[in-house]
């Protein structure tokens, strides 16, 4: 079965929330609502589709920001559903719990804390509209960054681990730069070059042209 994808671009920092659903049972899910509910729900309506679960790739504000404003609404429009919040691992705990002070400080509203309703682990599986996605944790980033793994159409939602042409920031004072280049090593790029992957910010690309032209990826 091959999935659908719209990115939504959220927030100030243009965040790619991404809606993957399955065209024909219009089930699906929702990844990374950093915020702008109103406009993460105005396309699902849209689409027409039923939210299963809002998957977290890891505790950043623009990522998870409105994951609790996303739950809260879709259980009032889909009645008798609940919407669980899953992800990251359990390693980015303390940025979820300081979501909405972190906000303040940027002068953003409507941000708030979140407490998922599973935390992942490396080696787990979550699906979307029935199709597994493996998870893999990849620190660095942020320590409980996960990504989410479509092996059978070689599709993959890597967060801000893996951008086109640059890697995710690891000036924080929880951020990593070696451990997160060693995760890419280890964990991306052996998935294929024909890997088609969406990231946090910015275009799409695949594995196999990051690790041709990336700058960050040589010699990796």
């Amino acid at each position: 079965m091959t999935l659908s994808v719209t990115l939504i671009p959220v927030t100030a920092f243009q965040q790619n929330c991404a809606l993957i659903s399955d065209p024909e049972s219009r089930r699906g899910a929702v990844i990374d609502p950093g915020g702008d509910v109103p406009r993460i729900l105005a396309a699902i309506e849209k689409l027409g589709v039923t939210i299963e679960q809002i998957l977290l790739t890891h505790g950043h504000l623009d990522h998870a920001g409105g994951a609790s404003a996303l739950a809260r609404a879709l259980a009032t429009a889909q009645p008798g559903r609940t919407v669980p919040i899953v992800g990251p691992a359990a390693q980015d705990r303390f940025l979820l719990e300081n979501i909405a002070r972190q906000a303040a400080a940027f002068g953003l509203a409507d941000m708030e804390d979140v407490a998922p309703d599973r935390f992942l682990t490396e080696g787990d599986e979550v699906e979307i509209a029935g199709v597994p996605f493996a998870v893999l944790h990849c620190p660095g980033h942020t320590p409980g960054h996960v990504v989410f793994v479509d092996h059978a159409n070689r599709f993959a939602v890597l967060g801000d681990v893996l951008f086109q042409g640059s890697i995710g920031r690891t000036d924080f004072p929880y951020g990593d730069h070696q451990q997160l280049l060693t995760a890419i090593a280890e964990k991306i790029l052996p998935l294929g070059d024909d890997v088609h992957f969406i990231c946090g910010h910015g275009p799409a690309s695949r594995i196999g042209a990051e690790r041709r032209s990336n700058p960050f990826l040589q010699g990796l």
